[in-house]
C-alpha cells in the first residue's frame, strides 16, 4: 500500500513537447497527498479502533462464556438441591409412616394388655362376688339357724 510519503516523493519525467504542466501535476500531487494522508490516517485509526473492538468482543465472549457456565452450574446446583430435598422429604415421610406404624402397633399392644387386665379384673370381681355371695348365704343360714334356736 502506498503511503502519503510515497505519493509526495513521486516524480515524473519531464518532456519538452506535449508533456504535462509540471505545476499542475505538482499541485494535483499535493492535493492527492493531502487527501490520501487524511484517508491513510483515518484508515489507521479505524484499524486501531477495530483492533480494540475485536479485543472487546473477545473479552465479552469470555464474559458470556463465563456467564453461561455459571448459569449451567447454577441450574445444576438448583436441580441437585431439588433432588436432595425431594429425597429428604420422601425419607421424612417414610420415617413418619414407620413411626406412625410403630406407634399404632404399640398402642394396639397396650390396648390388648389393658383388655386382658380388664378381663382379669372382671374375673377377680366375679370370684370376689361369688365368695361374698357364698359368705352372705352362709351368714344368712347362720342367722336363720340362730332364729330357729330362739
Amino acid at each position: 500500500m502506498l503511503t502519503p510519503l510515497d505519493i509526495e516523493n513521486k516524480r515524473f519525467g519531464k518532456q519538452m513537447m506535449n508533456g504535462y504542466n509540471v505545476n499542475e501535476v505538482d499541485d494535483f500531487l499535493d492535493e492527492l497527498t493531502s487527501e490520501y494522508e487524511k484517508l491513510y490516517k483515518e484508515n489507521a485509526e479505524l484499524k486501531e479502533k477495530r483492533a480494540e473492538l475485536d479485543n472487546d468482543v473477545v473479552k465479552y465472549r469470555n464474559i458470556e462464556s463465563t456467564l453461561q457456565n455459571t448459569l449451567v452450574m447454577a441450574q445444576k446446583t438448583a436441580d441437585d438441591i431439588t433432588t436432595v430435598a425431594k429425597q429428604q422429604a420422601e425419607q421424612i415421610i417414610k420415617e413418619a409412616g414407620y413411626q406412625a406404624k410403630n406407634s399404632i402397633e404399640e398402642l394396639n399392644t397396650q390396648i390388648t394388655l389393658k383388655e386382658k387386665e380388664l378381663d382379669d379384673l372382671k374375673k377377680e370381681f366375679d370370684v370376689y362376688k361369688a365368695k361374698m355371695e357364698s359368705l352372705l348365704i352362709s351368714q344368712l343360714e347362720l342367722l336363720k339357724d340362730v332364729n330357729k334356736d330362739d
